[in-house]
């Protein structure tokens, strides 16, 4: 194996989308509990702060510094474009309403993909959870806190309960529709929970807290690496296509 190919496995890749999810996250973490400027940026609910764009510089330099030659795509910060065929995908503030309400479900999520799609490592950290989320394609996820870390998923205890996580879109039409719509994705289901960062939603379902999570308006920094958290937890994970614009994941 030469060096540039170890330099790119999997694992190798988890370390690193672990190490600039936790630094994203302990950047937010605070001002979690002091007053930060609060912009809309396409429609109501929809929000930044300057917090989200320190997060995202802050692992953005921190992907570049180790591996120059990726490209990195985040949700405030004009693309970089790189020559490797490694694509990073950043959320720097996934949760930021909760943010700003001192909610404790707001994460940062780092992930990175190969020119064909393929889906190689991502993180996700809720730091007023005290919890990091990862997975390396092929060698599963875990989840570690101040305790250790342990395998996904969790040994729960059996329950009758199921519990589906869905979120809300931003656009008023799109939301009537959803709730309209929320019977049916509701059937087989006993209850749902709305934590407002689907970023969280998916590692949840990873963990087998929820049994499945269901939303339709989501972009690419959302999903990418929870998706991909839950599949190696074992979820039974779709991305949302051109043709079908939800994304689902639920363990078998």
């Amino acid at each position: 194996m030469t060096a540039d190919v170890e330099f790119a496995q999997p694992t190798v890749l988890r370390e690193l989308a672990v190490r600039a999810a936790q630094l994203g996250a302990q950047t937010c973490l605070p001002e979690f509990t002091g007053g930060v400027a609060v912009v809309t940026k396409s429609s109501d609910g929809d929000l930044v702060t300057a917090v989200d764009v320190a997060a995202e510089r802050a692992v953005r330099d921190m992907v570049l510094a180790e591996r120059p030659d990726d490209s990195v795509l985040g949700e405030e910060l004009a693309p970089h474009t790189g020559s490797s065929g490694l694509q990073w995908v950043v959320d720097p503030l996934d949760g930021t309403t909760n943010f700003t309400r001192r909610l404790p479900f707001f994460a940062t999520s780092v992930a990175v993909r190969n020119d064909d799609g393929d889906w190689l490592a991502g993180a996700v950290c809720a730091p007023a959870l005290g919890t990091t989320w990862s997975a390396a394609r092929g060698h599963g996820a875990e989840l570690e806190t101040a305790s250790g870390r342990e395998r996904l998923p969790l040994n729960l205890a059996p329950s009758s309960a199921r519990l589906l996580g869905t979120g809300l879109s931003y656009d008023a039409g799109h939301r009537r529709r959803q709730i309209r719509e929320l019977a049916t994705h509701l059937a087989g289901f006993t209850d749902m929970r709305r934590f407002g960062a689907a970023a969280i939603d998916l590692c949840l379902v990873a963990q087998g807290s929820l049994d499945a999570f269901c939303e339709d308006d989501l972009a690419l920094h959302d999903w990418a690496a929870g998706a991909l958290i839950a599949e190696e937890a074992g979820a039974q994970v779709l991305r949302p296509t051109g043709a079908d614009p939800t994304m689902t994941a639920r363990l078998r």
